[in-house]
């Protein structure tokens, strides 16, 4: 049986210590004192964890959310085509008879 990571022989000389300094009629009070005090902790470290691990979930869900589509629609809209490149990275280009761009040898 590990308490806190104590045996119980250490458990059974920290009653013995406690109930000399203590006295019998106190221990209880202070055993239900610091049963509550340690319950407080508990409760408060696993209230921080999960106020942290929501703040990073809420965090990450922000910054990986992708644009909808109507926003890629208005950013592709405001941005001209780029000029098509010939094999020899030329861009000197002459317009076709459909009023699109042919790349020149």
């Amino acid at each position: 049986m590990d308490f806190f990571g104590i045996g119980p022989g250490e458990v059974l000389l920290i009653i013995i210590v406690a109930l000399i300094f203590v006295g019998p009629s106190k221990i209880t009070e202070v055993a239900k004192t610091l049963g509550r005090t340690v319950r407080a902790i508990k409760k408060a470290g696993s209230e921080l964890t999960a106020s942290v691990t929501r703040e990073i979930d809420d965090n990450e869900k922000t910054t990986s959310s992708k644009p909808s589509e109507e926003e890629n629609k208005a950013t592709s809209d405001e941005m001209p085509p780029a000029p098509e490149q010939t094999a020899a990275g030329s861009s000197d280009n002459k317009p076709n008879k459909s009023g699109g761009l042919t790349p020149t040898p």
